[in-house]
């Protein structure tokens, strides 16, 4: 039998054994997400979410459980049942973040979740209002000076990466910034398009839409390199602001004790769902890194990600509240 022959054969056998394995559940597959519905983060999980029905041959539904920068959504995660039936699509921040800021947020990753399987990377981005004049970052610095050198910087979620970020700012340039946490990304854009704050910290999916249509302009990224769907935007190190390289990841968790069989077809499905070209066109453009990562990638992914921040944290002297 060729070979051609057999891997296709071979791919469409592990398909209905997934879709059949998901199906017996008897019930839609949920997705957790951690903020509200407008989010970057709620438009990914959306556009998964409308493939892998079919690769599941269950419906695949997204729930919004906003709050707390996503603790609402984990610790519904931690008291689902593990049937496979319900997952968390998160981010860096309530995974490896919170448990190093809050001193009880209702779950341990390490005890009460488990990787399934990981999709992206991204970066986060500072980005100013149509209101301020400034188009550059050196020029958004020169006009919080010309202020009297004050500013408020919004981010989707106290005690996370973009807050921090907004201290290095503050400290690096001798400015008196505060960060202005939100419920999300969602009400954070919608201030600053209505210019009720002059600049926020923020994933690039959620401000590249906004920055293309010319309502918001972004000014710095973070990462090693600038990214493909933003080059006309440096990166802090570029800019003298170190230290922010390591970027963070996008993934989905399950409840601990979920059986390896259903976290592998799980994987599998996801996997011919980022192979789809038009999948992958949408999530590059919103600014994703695309790159499949299995089981145990994603959980060393989160693990060295942790690490690192430990070290940041511990560095800055924030205590956990």
């Amino acid at each position: 039998m060729p070979t051609r022959l057999m891997r296709s054969l071979f791919a469409l056998l592990v398909s209905l054994a997934c879709a059949s394995a998901f199906a017996q559940a008897g019930k839609p597959v949920k997705i957790l997400v951690g903020f509200p519905p407008g989010g970057g983060t709620d438009a990914i999980a959306r556009t998964l979410a409308d493939k892998l029905k079919d690769e599941l041959g269950v419906p695949v539904v997204v729930e919004n459980r906003a709050g707390a920068g996503g603790q609402i959504a984990a610790q519904a995660l931690k008291a689902a049942a593990p049937d496979g039936t319900t997952l968390f699509l998160s981010h860096d921040h309530t995974i490896s973040i919170l448990p190093l800021v809050v001193k009880n947020p209702g779950y341990d990753p390490a005890q009460d979740f488990v990787a399934v399987a990981g999709f992206a990377t991204f970066v986060n981005g500072l980005a100013v209002s149509a209101g301020t004049p400034a188009r550059t970052f050196n020029e958004y610095i020169a006009w919080v000076r010309a202020q009297g050198g004050k500013t408020t910087i919004g981010v989707p979620a106290p005690a996370s990466v973009p807050e921090f970020l907004v201290s290095v700012i503050g400290e690096r340039n001798k400015l008196d910034a505060v960060a202005a946490p939100y419920r999300g990304s969602a009400p954070l854009i919608a201030d600053m398009l209505g210019n009720q704050i002059p600049a926020g910290v923020a994933s690039v999916p959620d401000f590249i839409e906004n920055h293309r249509a010319g309502k918001l302009r972004m000014v710095a990224v973070l990462g090693s390199a600038r990214q493909a769907a933003l080059p006309e935007v440096p990166t802090f190190t570029e800019l003298g602001l170190p230290g922010f390289e390591d970027v963070p990841y996008y993934g989905f968790f399950a409840p601990a004790g979920t059986s390896p069989q259903v976290i592998e077809q799980f994987s599998a499905a996801l996997s011919r769902v980022l192979a789809r070209a038009d999948v992958r066109e949408r999530l590059t453009g919103w600014g994703l890194t695309v790159g499949f990562m299995p089981q145990a990638q994603l959980a060393a992914r989160e693990r060295a990600y942790s690490q690192v921040w430990t070290r940041i944290i511990s560095a800055s002297g924030f205590q956990p509240k």
